[in-house]
């Protein structure tokens, strides 16, 4: 049967003033845009203007069409509007949300503008009404292969995006732990050993043996080196053994910790090396590796300053200790020994005077040999020394030893309000508590900084607690914030450089320059590689069949809808219906087995064929044709069979 409909006609002198009008606004408009967006700035700034902009231009040119285009039926530009469907999912910029918010309001007002303007000029409401059920089935087709399109997409570019951070952050992370490792080999070694060690192990790993069994030894030579006119400084904090039996291990440790990082910074500051920390005992040189003129000025300096922070330590918090210096300046030989393990040390028999010119010290006193006063040069006031009553190697030696006269003028201790609390909520405050709080206002980098903090210091009745965990309650909350600031600036960084990296890729377009892929056809010019490519493992086959097949079910209503109800119509779509439905069972075979397991048994190739599809590209290629031709044959089959 043929209907014959009757709608409205339009001014004919409009319809072509409406083309001419649209279609060159039209494109001046996206030829602006085009412009525009080769400007990176106004790019960044006005992308999602410049997307709406283009979907308004499209509806707005969709409906002139509608209106000024000849006589207005229920299909007019249905094909159109679905374009401007697939142009929102697939070429503009949208997110999901705002490009399924576009395309259901393009879709839904072209459905809701023809009905009632038709509604209102035709007399044909059956044919009307059955006629934009199946435009609305087509719309819903659209959106859903759109959204599902889109989606596709999205995940493919943040795996991408995904991916190339990674491959951006591997050589950014290698780059921090080289550097992470470079400063855990300079605080165990000095850089010029280290230097040396490094060049060696780099040149064993290129040479002929790389990769066979080596010795348990990790090193071979022995890297000892003769310097001259040196100073050596040993130190021991006198008072401290009383100090620490009272208390904990942990406590005393984490004190040492404290302290040890003041000197560290005045060694620094001093340039002395520190060689080695042994219980209390503090030792460095002046002059390693490079030779100094004054490390005997630089030495006797340090020495003076670490008597001045001890006393700074006795007068704010009460803890009767000092500190007793020795110096004495002569030849060294130092380097690291040892096969398995690194032990970087200074010998000689000028080092052994020097302890034991600490040894015969006086506490809060700088004690030097008589070597060490000619190399000061007049530099310091000095005093007998009378070390030799005091060490009997000194004396057995013929030692004769000075004490340095302190050139500062003593400061008067720091006002009550400033020193530190001899008790916290009621409680008296032991002298190592009082120390180590002392001590953390200090604010010197520690050696062995990682070390928590301790809840409490005191139980209830305010004795001692002595289980051997690490104290400190005053500053742990800021410790822990800087640590966090310190991660969060490291990852701030990190995302700094991976934002630049991926807009220099996108600034010099290398995805256009690659030289691996054809512009047009994009295969790999490595044929290996196209191949391999091809080969690759496939899992959403199945759900791509499935989009396919949702396309051939609307395509299927819409033609009940408006064609006759014939046996060619019902017998056309049922064959096709059981080979569609064949090939979603053999794509979901793997699915299906899991629900009924005794379809396994009666067809026993059943189960391995989602995997041959997923893993074998040419039969999802034949499978692909064969759903596409199946529905392009049943789309036109039937238009042909039953012309309007």
């Amino acid at each position: 049967k043929n209907r014959t409909y009757k709608f409205p006609k339009r001014n004919q002198h409009w319809e072509h003033m409406a083309f001419i009008m649209t279609v060159p606004t039209t494109l001046a408009i996206f030829l602006a845009i085009f412009i525009l967006v080769c400007i990176e700035s106004v790019f960044k700034k006005l992308l999602r203007l410049f997307s709406l902009l283009v979907w308004g231009c499209l509806v707005a040119m969709g409906y002139l069409f509608m209106f000024f285009g000849g006589i207005i039926c229920p299909w007019d530009q249905v094909s159109f509007f679905l374009f401007i469907v697939f142009v929102v999912y697939t070429m503009l910029p949208f997110s999901m949300r705002d490009a399924v918010i576009a395309s259901v309001l393009t879709s839904s007002s072209h459905t809701l503008v023809l009905s009632i303007w038709l509604s209102n000029t035709t007399g044909h409401m059956e044919a009307l009404v059955w006629q934009i059920l199946a435009n609305i089935i087509i719309f819903i087709c659209g959106n859903v292969a759109g959204a599902y399109h889109k989606h596709l997409m999205d995940l493919a570019l943040k795996q991408t995006y995904h991916d190339t951070c990674n491959c951006i952050k591997s050589p950014i992370k290698l780059e921090f732990e080289k550097h992470q490792q470079e400063r855990l080999l300079l605080s165990l070694l000095p850089a010029h050993i280290a230097r040396v060690m490094k060049a060696e192990i780099i040149q064993r790993l290129k040479g002929p043996n790389f990769g066979q069994a080596e010795n348990a030894n990790n090193f071979h030579n022995l890297y000892v080196q003769r310097h001259t006119n040196v100073s050596i400084l040993y130190a021991d904090i006198v008072g401290f053994t009383r100090l620490a039996s009272d208390c904990s291990p942990g406590e005393l440790v984490y004190m040492l910790n404290e302290l040890f990082g003041k000197f560290d910074q005045i060694a620094k500051d001093n340039d002395c090396m520190r060689i080695k920390i042994l219980g209390d005992c503090y030792y460095c040189v002046s002059g390693l590796p490079d030779p100094l003129t004054d490390h005997a000025k630089d030495c006797v300096k340090m020495g003076l300053d670490m008597c001045e922070a001890i006393k700074k330590v006795r007068d704010a918090t009460g803890v009767d200790i000092s500190m007793r210096v020795g110096v004495h300046s002569g030849n060294v030989l130092c380097g690291v020994i040892g096969l398995q393990k690194w032990q970087y040390d200074v010998w000689s028999h000028d080092v052994t005077l020097a302890n034991h010119m600490e040894a015969g010290g006086v506490p809060g006193r700088v004690h030097i040999s008589s070597v060490t006063l000619e190399h000061l040069k007049g530099a310091y006031q000095v005093e007998p020394g009378n070390g030799q009553s005091r060490d009997s190697y000194l004396k057995e030696h013929g030692i004769v030893t000075h004490l340095v006269i302190n050139p500062k003028v003593e400061k008067r201790s720091p006002p009550l309000p400033a020193r530190l609390r001899t008790t916290l909520d009621g409680v008296k405050m032991r002298a190592s508590v009082r120390m180590t709080q002392y001590l953390e206002s200090w604010g010197a980098a520690k050696p062995f900084a990682n070390l928590h903090h301790r809840d409490s210091m005191t139980n209830e009745n305010g004795k001692i607690n002595t289980h051997d965990v690490p104290l400190g309650q005053y500053n742990f909350q800021q410790r822990s914030e800087r640590t966090k600031s310190q991660k969060k600036r490291f990852e701030e960084e990190l995302n700094e450089r991976i934002i630049r990296t991926i807009d220099g890729i996108n600034s010099q377009k290398q995805w256009l320059k690659s030289e691996d892929i054809q512009r047009i056809s994009l295969f790999f010019h490595n044929k290996t590689l196209e191949k391999e490519y091809r080969a690759t493992n496939l899992p959403a086959f199945k759900y791509y069949v499935t989009c396919a097949c949702l396309i051939f079910f609307c395509i299927f209503i819409v033609q009940v809808l408006v064609l006759p109800k014939t046996t060619v119509l019902g017998v056309s779509y049922g064959m096709a219906f059981l080979l569609l439905a064949l090939i979603l069972a053999i794509c979901f075979a793997g699915h299906i087995l899991q629900w009924g397991k005794a379809a396994s048994c009666t067809i026993p190739w059943l189960p391995g064929s989602s995997k041959v599809i997923t893993n074998k590209p040419w039969i999802r290629l034949a499978l692909t044709m064969a759903t596409t031709a199946l529905i392009l044959v049943m789309a036109v089959f039937n238009m042909d069979t039953f012309p309007e």
